[in-house]
Parts: C-alpha cells; structure tokens; sequence
C-alpha cells in the first residue's frame, strides 16, 4: 500500500467512528434528508470553514477538522440516499448503515486511486482554502443540476460531485493530520 491509501484510510476510520457513534446516538434520522437537504448540510459546514479561514477567528467549538469530518459523512450519506432513491422516516440498523456507509467510502476511494495516477497526486500542493472552494463549487453543481430536474448535457451526475466532495475532504483531513 502507497503512503495515501493508508493515510486515506485513517482519515476515513475517524469520520466511521463519528458516524456510528452518531448513528448510535440519533439512529438513521437523515434517511429523511432529500439531496437539497444533504447539500445544505455540507453548505454550511463548507462555508463555516471558508469563513474561519478568512475571519481567522472561532467562536463555536468545533474546529475545522471536525467540519470536514462532516463534510465527508453527509457525503456518505449523499451517496446513501441517490442509491436507495426513496428518502423517508426509516431506521436502518447500525449494521445496515455500516455496509451502506463502507460500500460508498470503497467507491469514493477508488475513484480517487484512479484520479491520484492521472493528476500524479497534485492534491497535495493544494491549499485547504481551495479544498473548501472546490467543495463550494461542487455543491453549487449539484444545485444546478437539481435545479435542471437532475439532467446534464455533458457534465458528471451528482454522484460524481458526491464523491469528489468526499476526496476532497478527506485530503484536507490527510493534510491537517500531517501538520499535527
């Protein structure tokens, strides 16, 4: 295994924990969240960090970390709800959430295996400003596609903005773990 994958992997153990440990908490309460209502979500946690980072300053408790930790979780669940394709009040099992959750992670890990060999890793000169505006922009996608009644002409699903949402995220959390 090459340095990323392992660091991937890490990176994604600390966001599971939080999930089932939250799961554990809440149970499977965004099986409610409809894809505008995920987006949302990882909006306000995206913006949050943008303004940190511009402001410098926090008031509220949670670190930037925290935030992409939930970044990547409502992420998952993203992925969760396009695949089941039926948002409703359901309490799934910790288990069932557990496969659906590792399921999405093994395929947002191998899309960014794939994307790491083309683009040779450039993730890693980037900035964690940038992580946050490429997250925004995603996101403002994935509006427009909804927006679009969930078609495009030539551009990826939302699936694809999902996933790289996850990647993203998951390499300011490699980052922010090397720096500590």
């Amino acid at each position: 295994m090459n340095k990323t994958d392992v660091q991937y992997d890490e990176a994604v153990k600390q966001c599971i924990d939080i999930f089932l440990k939250k799961t554990k908490d809440y149970g499977t309460s965004w099986r409610v969240l409809r894809t505008i209502s995920v987006v949302d979500q990882i909006f306000i946690k995206a913006l949050r960090i943008r303004t940190i980072q511009d402001k410098q300053v926090q008031r509220v408790g949670d670190d930037i970390k925290s935030e992409f930790i939930g970044i990547v979780n409502y992420g998952v669940i993203g992925l969760i709800q396009l695949q089941i394709n039926n948002p409703q009040v359901e309490d799934l099992s910790v288990e069932t959430a557990t496969e659906l959750y590792n399921k999405q992670v093994a395929f947002a890990k191998a899309t960014m295996l794939d994307k790491n060999h083309d683009y040779g890793e450039a993730w890693r000169e980037m900035s964690q400003e940038s992580f946050a505006d490429l997250i925004l922009v995603k996101l403002l996608r994935i509006k427009q596609i909804l927006a679009n009644d969930g078609k495009t002409l030539i551009s990826e699903g939302i699936d694809a903005n999902y996933v790289d949402i996850i990647n993203y995220a998951v390499f300011a959390l490699i980052l922010i773990a090397e720096k500590e």
